[in-house]
């Protein structure tokens, strides 16, 4: 049964070939990942530190990135000189933060949960507080925090219920890691109960809510953004559009199938799909030419304009956009058994979203949207055609829905600056904020 001492045991035997290999690798090809992922932040990165108090928010990806994003705004109102650094652990979601956040604010890879990279790291940034989001849960990291006095947060906390069943299997090690986290703050209350379940103490257990709603309208009540995705794709309004976003697995081949069963009822309809990785583009264009259908690459209609009836999606960041010129909407990662891809971001649109059974990853969002009717659930292609062409022969109702989606989410924003307290009242000791 294994507990903190053998996980740092067994990190540290990991730690010497794992550096060894990694600083092989830096010295012929200087990846920065490399570097900074064993803790070697050079000077003139840490030098851009300034203001106070320095605040370090760990997000893994993109995903992460956007929640941190709105948790960041909030900590600007409420502490304007405070410092902001955020580290990922992929190089899309670095990317994706040094596009978001200002450019003061610093963004950096993460360090290995490693005991000699995270010291250096910690050493390096010199945190007031380190913030993880969501199920970042770092054994090593956690440790260091501590015995420096080095606040630690564990906010928009989220475990599905795919997850505990994992997490549970190794609880002693995660309840004496859990220990070290000052403050919890859940999305739910599901959540809360199975931090607690690992071990949490439950005087430090908050809810607050999703952050990722309140970044959701951003850019969504821009006609103009509408009107470019129409343009790009040579559509009208009476164009239907049949989105498929963030598939996997074999989610592609049934979407192909259920848009082929579709164009029977609306021949006029194309259909853009977007695979959650982007890797998936050859193997996707073999399924659409299987099925007797030409496709186009989304990266392609900036130079040449939309003539097939196919587009699939082969850059990143593009799908947020794109939904809102969807009339039916499917949300991937859920007929496969993946845990669900987030289905608030075509509902902030005011699009009615099809997804599968598997979305445990995203239960707080089925239940909003299937609590006012916009959210549907589908099983395979048949499903999907049938109830997209009956929708799309009723477009009163179709928009409807779409429009309780929309209102629905607004109504659940605010979560980000009750995050951002959280973090304010751990920093200062205060027992009472509102910002």
């Amino acid at each position: 049964m294994i507990n903190y001492d053998i996980y740092r045991f067994l990190t540290s035997l990991l730690f010497i070939p794992i550096y060894s290999g990694g600083r092989f690798i830096s010295s012929f090809r200087r990846y920065k990942s490399v570097l900074e992922r064993f803790g070697n932040y050079p000077q003139n990165i840490i030098s851009k530190i300034s203001g106070s108090p320095r605040i370090w928010i760990h997000a893994v990806s993109v995903g992460e990135v956007g929640v941190a994003e709105a948790i960041i705004n909030q900590l600007k109102i409420i502490m304007p000189n405070c410092s902001i650094i955020i580290s990922t652990t992929t190089p899309n979601g670095l990317s994706f933060a040094m596009e978001k956040i200002e450019s003061k604010d610093l963004c950096i890879f993460a360090p290995l949960d490693f005991v000699p990279t995270v010291k250096k790291a910690i050493n390096s940034i010199k945190p007031d507080i380190m913030v993880f989001l969501e199920t970042e849960i770092w054994p090593n990291w956690f440790y260091e925090c501590k015995k420096r006095g080095i606040k630690t947060a564990l906010i928009n906390g989220r475990i599905s219920s795919r997850s505990i069943k994992r997490y549970l299997k190794i609880k002693p090690l995660l309840k004496q890691v859990l220990k070290n986290i000052d403050t919890f703050s859940m999305i739910c209350e599901c959540d809360a109960n199975r931090i607690k379940m690992l071990g949490a103490p439950n005087n430090r257990i908050s809810i607050n809510g999703n952050a990722k709603y309140d970044l959701m309208f951003t850019g969504t009540s821009n006609d103009n953004v509408c009107y470019e995705m129409a343009k790009l794709y040579k559509i009208t309004s009476e164009t239907p559009v049949f989105v498929a976003g963030s598939t996997r697995g074999s989610e592609d081949e049934i979407v192909i199938d259920a848009y082929r069963i579709i164009l029977n009822s609306f021949p006029k309809t194309i259909l853009i799909l977007a695979p959650r990785h982007i890797n998936k583009v050859l193997h996707i264009q073999k399924i659409v030419n299987k099925y007797g259908f030409s496709s186009q690459l989304h990266s392609e209609l900036q130079l040449k304009e939309r003539r097939e009836p196919v587009v699939i999606v082969d850059t990143i960041g593009e799908l947020k956009n794109i939904y809102s010129i969807a009339s039916v909407v499917f949300c991937g990662g859920s007929i496969a058994p993946l845990g669900g891809q987030n289905i608030l971001e075509p509902a902030v649109w005011g699009k009615m979203v099809f997804y599968g059974p598997n979305m445990d990853d995203f239960l707080d969002a089925k239940e909003l949207l299937e609590s006012v009717g916009a959210g549907i659930m589908v099983k395979d292609s048949f499903d999907i055609s049938n109830k997209a062409v009956f929708y799309l022969k009723n477009q009163d109702n179709l928009n409807m829905l779409g429009r309780k989606a929309r209102e629905a989410i607004l109504a659940h924003c605010g979560s980000s600056q009750k995050h951002a307290n959280v973090i304010y009242k751990l920093l200062f000791n205060v027992s009472k904020f509102s910002a």
